[in-house]
This record gives structure tokens, C-alpha cells and sequence, in this order.
């Protein structure tokens, strides 16, 4: 082997930045797995990569055409980026052509509750339906016929939280492993509850017991996340402390039902939908438009809100509260109602 070829084979590594453009969607930070046609365009010639990765070598081949330029084993990041040049990652239409999938992303997303394999762990990769790629290693590809909008994690395009979350647990039987999951996603933001649902659905996942037997928790996880957002949108819109949830009836009378933010000296009601589509919601809905029917009858402003409004527009549902507050002096006063709290 020439000292120039091996120069260039021991410095390929800091050169990736400078002579790679970052078109494969994998970031521009010098790199230290590749492919065999990008290693060839820094200049390696196949006898130069065949010598730095025959065994005992300062290199190894990790997939068929992908290489590690470092000895040991490669990192968990260096793995993900690896699964994604072997499955041809590169930019198409302006959007990467493979994105990883299952618990490797969600592992990306620093998911907590990600559950460690029992063998060596799989790297799930989504690639478009007339790709031919096989499985490889300790890659597994799945092909479909349309990829999901893409998520940049740290330079690695990932699916959507939803879909990564729903092709992790369709290879889980046990129910709290999937409880975890999908209040982890809710709780900590990453995506709402409805769009866990709809994922789950197009998957065929809600039949399966440990997945009806989570649902619960799913609901509950987007309660607390509503009732939070809701907290969130008062004190950031600086309104006035309402009554937190608490239940509304007419002097001696039966309960009319429960509200989760009132403002008894204007009149003025909240209600959070935190509904997510499981086969209850119908009577759900039912029950929130009688209430808003015999509350406004009374004479009280009924606000009604949704996870999706309190996440993407909190200030604009903040104005949306504060107009009804302001627009009580213009009203006559509701009637009188008992407030107890939940």
C-alpha cells in the first residue's frame, strides 16, 4: 500500500466535513462510519479499504458497503447512521429516503421506558415500498408505501414519535412495558394522545390486550397533560385565578356537572376535551353538549378547548379566555351557582 493512499485512508476520517456535502441527510460533522462509494470519492481505492478492514484492522465492515473507521465496536449513534447508509440514505424530492423506526428512535428521543432486547438490539428502518432491500445484521427493514414526514434527532431522520411509538409496541405482549410507553409520550410532550391512538389504529394494535389493557393510562396521561397546559395558558396569559376543577349545580338541585376552570364573578367556564377517540367518546361528547347547553341556558360562557389548541396556540386560546372574561360586564349575570371542588 502507498503512503499517499494510506494518508489519505488514516486522515478520511477528518476529512468528511470538508469533502462530503451533508446531501445524505446524516449531518455534516466529521463522520466515522461510511459507505464504500463515499469512501472511493475521498480518493480510498478498494485495495486500501480491503487492507484497513481485513481482520484485526484498524477498520471493519458493519454492513454489506458500510465501514467503521475506528477498531471496537461502534456506538449506538454510530449503529443508527450505519442502518441508514445501508439502506441507502440519501435526500429525494428534498426528504431522506429511510428513516429509523421502533425503539431506536424513540431511544433517540431519550425515551426512559424503551425496553432493552433480549439478543443484540434491531434498528428498525422505514424505506419506500419499491425499495428491494433485505434485513442485514442487526438492521431490519420495513417497507411502506408512503414514509411519514421525517423528524431530525441530532441529524439522524427519525418517523414521528406516534408511528415510532406504535412500531415499538408492535412487538410487545406485555402491558405495562406499553403503559409506559404511551404515558411517557404523552407526559413528557411528545406527542398527544390522539395521534398515539390514530397510529395504533392504522397499525391494527387496538385489539391486542396488553394495548386495550394501556388505553386507560393513555387517557389518564392526556387528562394530567390538559390540566397542565390549561395551568400553563392562565399563568403565561396572566388571568385571573379561576375555580380549578370543580363540579356546578343550582342552589338544591342535582349536579349539572364538572368543569375544569370556572370564574364564578364573570360567569365564565372552561372545559378541556381530552378525549382520544376510544369507543366511550361518543357518550363523552354527548355529555360536554349537554353541559354546555345547560350552562349557557344559565347564563354562563362555556370556553371549550383541546389538547391539540393548548399545545400549538396557548396564547391565542389565553386571548380566547380573556375576551369571555372581559365580555361578562357586558352580559347579563349568570345565575347562581354552587361550586364544589372535585
Amino acid at each position: 500500500m502507498g503512503a499517499d493512499g494510506n494518508d489519505l485512508a488514516m486522515n478520511v476520517n477528518r476529512q468528511t466535513s470538508d469533502l462530503l456535502p451533508p446531501s445524505d441527510g446524516l449531518g455534516a460533522a466529521p463522520r466515522t462510519v461510511l459507505t464504500a462509494r463515499q469512501l472511493r470519492a475521498l480518493g480510498v481505492t478498494p485495495a486500501v479499504l480491503a487492507e484497513r478492514s481485513r481482520t484485526g484492522g484498524p477498520w471493519r465492515q458493519v454492513l454489506p458497503q458500510v465501514y467503521l473507521l475506528h477498531p471496537g465496536a461502534p456506538s449506538g449513534e454510530e449503529r443508527v447512521r450505519a442502518a441508514l447508509l445501508y439502506a441507502g440514505q440519501h435526500t429525494r424530492a428534498g426528504g431522506p429516503a429511510a428513516l429509523v423506526t421502533g425503539p431506536a428512535a424513540l431511544a433517540l428521543h431519550h425515551f426512559g421506558a424503551v425496553v432493552a432486547p433480549a439478543g443484540p438490539p434491531v434498528i428498525d428502518v422505514l424505506v419506500p415500498h419499491q425499495r428491494r432491500l433485505r434485513d442485514a445484521g442487526d438492521v431490519r427493514i420495513h417497507r411502506v408505501r408512503e414514509l411519514p414526514r421525517p423528524h431530525d434527532v441530532g441529524g439522524l431522520p427519525c418517523a414521528p414519535v406516534a408511528r415510532a411509538l406504535a412500531d415499538t409496541v408492535a412487538g410487545l405482549d406485555d402491558t405495562e412495558a406499553v403503559r409506559r410507553l404511551l404515558t411517557e409520550a404523552v407526559r413528557r410532550g411528545h406527542c398527544d394522545p390522539v395521534s398515539v391512538l390514530r397510529e395504533l389504529s392504522a397499525a391494527g394494535l387496538l385489539e391486542r390486550p396488553c394495548v386495550a389493557a394501556a388505553l386507560p393510562a393513555l387517557r389518564a396521561a392526556g387528562r394530567r397533560t390538559a390540566e397542565q397546559r390549561l395551568y400553563t395558558m392562565a399563568r403565561c396569559g396572566q388571568l385571573p385565578d379561576p375555580a380549578w376543577n370543580v363540579d356546578l349545580r343550582l342552589p338544591g338541585g342535582p349536579p349539572l356537572g364538572a368543569v375544569d376552570a370556572f370564574w364564578p364573578e364573570h360567569g365564565v367556564a372552561v372545559v378541556v376535551d381530552a378525549r382520544i377517540g376510544a369507543a366511550d367518546d361518543a357518550a363523552e361528547w354527548d355529555r360536554c353538549v349537554r353541559l354546555r347547553e345547560q350552562l349557557e341556558a344559565l347564563g354562563v360562557t362555556v370556553v371549550h378547548l383541546t389538547l391539540a389548541k393548548l399545545r400549538d396556540a396557548l396564547d391565542q386560546q389565553a386571548t380566547v379566555v380573556r375576551t369571555a372574561l372581559v365580555a361578562s360586564a357586558d352580559r347579563t349575570p349568570a345565575a347562581y351557582l354552587v361550586v364544589t371542588p372535585r
